[in-house]
């Protein structure tokens, strides 16, 4: 263990926590709507926080700093790339409107 395995540790921590909400609610949104531009985001975020949790483990129970990083790295650009496809996706959705007469 190295002096910045805690660093390392509370960055994969809040990334996992803060991406994750991310990704749940671009879930919620994809359920919702039915976006393939939404379900793009949420692969997304997902990849980038796979990659976190598996170099994380890397680094901590393989103890290989630069295994861990190579992992993270790795899916961070993997994610980034899914998230630059969901800008480019064609967002098709259809909206129903319920119009309520008077009386």
């Amino acid at each position: 263990m190295n002096e910045y395995t805690p660093l390392i540790a509370a960055a994969n921590a809040a990334t996992l926590l803060l991406g994750g909400a991310v990704a749940l609610l671009a879930y919620r949104a994809f359920r919702r709507t039915g976006s393939r531009a939404l379900r793009a985001v949420t692969i997304g975020f997902s990849f980038i926080l796979a990659g976190s949790v598996v170099g994380g483990l890397a680094h901590l129970l393989g103890g290989n700093v630069a295994l861990g990083v190579a992992i993270q790295s790795s899916f961070t650009a993997g994610g980034f790339a899914v998230l630059l496809y969901s800008l480019y996706t064609e967002t098709t959705t259809t909206t129903t409107l319920r119009v309520r007469g008077s009386g």
